[in-house]
């Protein structure tokens, strides 16, 4: 009698020896625990930071094939983060997943050394997409967000550059504006933002101070013309 062959078991998407290794970086614990639970069945996430220097000291203990950043965060955000990595890790790929769509967010990033960029609104499935993508070498973006980065770097006379008012500002002001430009109320952009409403109006208060302007109006259309909003 021949022997019965045993049937191998499938194993589910995101598992053996190829399943990626990720790493979170974002400083709303409640976001980098939907971003885990909704990853779990395609990637392996290996570690997550909420500070930049965390995020330095894990993803190089770690050695994740790709990096999902935030931008805004204290201390310099993506940004500082992607800066320190990119000489000592020049291996980690780095993809960007923020609320924030303005120009110079995703331009900065690209800059900085991200592979790509995508909003928070983006499903699971398509973020899982973009990491593959991203550890392959391909560049990933919102659709919309493309058109940013080609206008940069075809050096465009539109193409959002180096401002010096606007570098006057920290990242959490730049955001903060952008909201008040859009036509948040304060109460509105807290929610957002997941601060109170008295540390919005003090970013506010900051902003109008460095740009010498008097009301949110002001601050409104300058934002526009810097297309911001």
């Amino acid at each position: 009698m021949m022997a019965e062959q045993s049937t191998p078991p499938v194993e589910p998407e995101g598992t053996g020896p190829g399943r990626l290794r990720v790493f979170l970086v974002d400083d709303h614990a409640m976001f980098r625990a939907g971003v885990r639970a909704e990853l779990g069945a395609h990637v392996e996430v290996v570690g997550e930071a909420s500070t930049v220097a965390d995020a330095v000291s894990r993803i190089a203990a770690t050695g994740p094939d790709v990096v999902l950043l935030d931008v805004h965060m204290p201390d310099g955000g993506g940004r500082a983060v992607l800066e320190a990595m990119r000489r000592s890790h020049p291996e980690v790929r780095f993809l960007a997943l923020s609320v924030s769509d303005a120009a110079e967010d995703v331009i900065g990033l690209i800059r900085a050394g991200a592979r790509g960029y995508v909003t928070k609104t983006i499903s699971p499935d398509e973020l899982a997409a973009a990491i593959r993508r991203v550890a392959d070498g391909d560049a990933v973006f919102s659709p919309r967000l493309a058109g940013f980065v080609l206008d940069a770097f075809a050096a465009r006379p539109d193409a959002p550059v180096a401002d010096p008012e606007l570098d006057q500002l920290t990242n959490r002001e730049r955001e903060v504006l952008r909201l008040l430009a859009r036509g948040y109320a304060y109460k509105e952009i807290a929610r957002e933002l997941y601060i109170s409403i008295k540390t919005v109006e003090t970013h506010v208060s900051n902003v109008l101070r460095k740009l010498q302007m008097s009301n949110r109006y002001e601050l409104s259309r300058w934002a526009a013309d810097r297309r911001l909003v």
